[in-house]
């Protein structure tokens, strides 16, 4: 059954997309896979293309800044396999009555984000249409080029890599939850919480924690729907590993873990963009989560890619299976700010 909100199941992938993909072909390296972030094609020369695609649901507490999530959030899933985004392609869909100020404003914005992360817009589409109330990114293709051995799906984890985590869980949650319900948030926390948690909107992106991790990493995943665990079920289901994932190594900053009991939500499985997961040897966690931190990312290593078990251990030591998340709690607890 479709679910009435967010992404298809797992389940639904499996029988109904993944067995009817059109024709087979050898120069695909990476193809769609649930959880993976984007595919990669052998060129001619050896080289590799990255593509991703992705449509930008225009919520309203987005829009001043929608032409920044459409950008970040696309480009977020090449620069997830190692390679950096260059081309993009967008197809912007706007309701009927929509003022030429909104398409300059989101248009700049566009423009801006992809100077600032040096990529070329080289072709889409933009029409006014019925049906929509807001403005919506129906589909955003990204474009990298890089080489095979720069790959890092999320299906390349290792049995002994550590599992690292960048800047925390429910990033994407409590950022909007944050814009979208600031009078009451501030009256019950205080004006200084709430603006430090408007501000994960700006943090909903993985280009910069991927592209400095990329060097070190064997897999890569954001955690989009289904949060933190959802993200490290997938690289390890795509893996066909297991893991032993700690939730005391977890940490949450204050004012995530403020807005997620508002409304009562797990932080742990509350969509995530801009949380990236990273599986890297031993060896090269130490100097994967230097430079991160030189890089002003803040990252933690909370777990190990094992041979078969996926185990989530709790801060209270019991042990749970570690399984992938059905319902994102986020969607709930964002329509109800729109209630009234």
């Amino acid at each position: 059954m479709l679910p009435q909100i967010g992404k298809v199941d797992r389940a639904t992938f499996d029988e109904l997309i993944f067995p009817r993909l059109g024709k087979k072909d050898k120069t695909v390296l990476i193809g769609p896979q649930h959880g993976v972030d984007a595919a990669a094609i052998e060129l001619p020369d050896g080289s590799v293309m990255v593509l991703a695609e992705d449509p930008t649901f225009g919520m309203p507490v987005l829009m001043p800044h929608f032409g920044w999530a459409i950008v970040h959030i696309c480009a977020s899933d090449v620069a997830v396999l190692g390679v950096k985004p260059r081309y993009m392609t967008i197809c912007l869909m706007l309701p009927p009555g929509t003022e030429d100020k909104v398409l300059e404003n989101i248009w700049k914005e566009i423009h801006q984000e992809c100077q600032k992360l040096e990529i070329t817009i080289v072709g889409g589409h933009t029409g006014v249409y019925p049906g929509i109330a807001y403005p919506l990114n129906g589909g955003c293709t990204m474009i990298g080029l890089g080489k095979k051995d720069q790959l890092t799906p999320a299906s390349n984890a290792r049995v002994g890599d550590r599992v690292i985590l960048t800047k925390g869980p429910a990033i994407e949650a409590a950022g909007i939850l944050a814009l979208q319900a600031e009078k009451t948030l501030t009256k019950k926390f205080g004006k200084a919480l709430t603006e430090k948690a408007k501000g994960y909107f700006f943090d909903m992106t993985v280009v910069k924690d991927a592209l400095v991790a990329a060097p070190y990493a064997h897999a890569m995943h954001d955690a989009t729907e289904g949060g933190l665990i959802n993200c490290v079920y997938e690289i390890v289901a795509a893996s066909g590993t297991g893991v032993t994932l700690f939730e005391e190594k977890i940490f949450i900053p204050e004012e995530i873990k403020a807005i997620c009991d508002h409304f009562n939500i797990d932080p742990l499985i509350s969509i995530s963009e801009g949380t990236l997961v990273i599986t890297a040897t031993p060896e090269n966690t130490p100097r994967l989560l230097s430079d991160l931190k030189q890089n002003g990312i803040p990252a933690w290593e909370i777990g190990e890619v094992t041979v078969k078990d996926r185990v989530f251990i709790r801060s209270d030591g019991k042990r749970e299976e570690l399984t992938p998340v059905s319902v994102d709690p986020f969607w709930e607890a964002y329509f109800s700010t729109l209630e009234g």
